[in-house]
C-alpha cells in the first residue's frame, strides 16, 4: 500500500529513548527531502514510567501535531507496554488503521488470542524483533534498543533511507545538540558509554543497519508493504 503520509506511534517506558527515536526519524526524513514532525507525550519524567512519542512523515507539509490517535504504525519498545498495560492507549493498538503495522521489541509472543484475532480482522501485520538482544549484540548496550526500533520501521516501510538515518545520527550525536530533561540525560548516558563520538556513531548506525536488514527481509518474505510515495496514475 502506497500512502502520502505515514503516522508512527512509539510506545515505551521512560529511559528507552522513544523520544530520541522519533526525533531521529523526523530528522532522517528531512534529510531525504520529505516533511516530518516529531513530538513526545509523557507524564512523570522518570525511568520505567509510560512514555510515547509520535513521528509524522509525508510528501506534503504537515501542520498537525500532538497525540497520534490513528497511527499507521505502532512500535512497542518494551514488553510491559503489553503485559502490564503501561500505555496511554488501551489496548496498546487502539486506533491502529486498517492495513497497518505493529512492531514489538520481544523475543517471544506477547499477544493474546483476542489481540491476534482483532489485529488480523483489521489486516494489521505484526512483526516481533528481539531489539534489545540485537542492541546488546551489536552495540554492546541495551541503550541502543531505540536504534533497533528505528531500523525496523525504516526497513519495512522505507519511509526514510539509510543515508538519511546516517546523516540524522551524525547531527544528533556528532554535534552539540541541545535536549532537555530525561532526553538530555539519556543522551549523556549513551555518549559516556563510548570513549569517542566516532565509535558511538558507528555502533548506532550498525545497530540500525542490522535491524533494517532483518525487518526488510521479513517484509519481503511476508509481502508487507506500507510505503510513503505518490500513488501510480490510473
Amino acid at each position: 500500500m502506497i500512502i502520502r503520509r505515514i503516522n508512527i506511534r512509539m510506545s515505551g517506558l521512560g529511559g528507552q529513548g522513544a523520544v530520541t527515536a522519533a526525533h531521529v526519524m523526523a530528522m532522517a526524513a528531512s534529510k531525504d527531502g520529505k516533511f516530518a514532525i516529531s513530538n513526545p507525550f509523557f507524564g512523570a519524567e522518570k525511568r520505567m514510567a509510560p512514555a510515547e512519542s509520535y513521528c509524522r512523515i509525508g510528501l506534503r507539509k504537515i501542520y498537525d501535531r500532538g497525540e497520534l490517535v490513528f497511527p499507521d504504525v505502532i512500535q512497542v519498545f518494551h514488553p510491559q507496554v503489553i503485559t502490564m498495560g503501561k500505555s496511554y492507549t488501551m489496548p496498546f493498538y487502539s486506533g491502529i488503521k486498517e492495513g497497518g503495522l505493529v512492531i514489538i521489541n520481544t523475543d517471544m509472543p506477547l499477544l493474546s488470542d483476542e489481540d491476534v484475532k482483532r489485529l488480523k480482522d483489521l489486516n494489521v501485520s505484526v512483526f516481533n524483533i528481539p531489539g534489545t538482544n540485537i542492541a546488546l549484540e551489536v552495540a554492546g548496550t541495551e541503550l541502543a534498543t531505540n536504534m533497533t526500533m528505528i531500523g525496523s520501521v525504516a526497513g519495512i516501510t522505507k519511509c526514510v533511507t539509510m543515508n538519511g538515518l546516517d546523516l540524522a545520527l551524525q547531527e544528533r550525536f556528532g554535534k552539540k545538540f541541545v535536549a532537555s530533561g530525561g532526553t538530555a540525560t539519556l543522551d549523556e548516558a549513551i555518549k559516556k558509554k563510548f570513549a569517542k563520538k566516532e565509535m558511538l556513531l558507528k555502533k548506532n548506525l550498525d545497530t540500525v543497519a542490522r535491524s533494517y536488514e532483518i525487518a526488510a527481509e521479513w517484509a519481503e518474505k511476508n509481502n508487507v508493504e506500507l510505503m510513503v510515495g505518490e500513488a501510480a496514475a490510473a
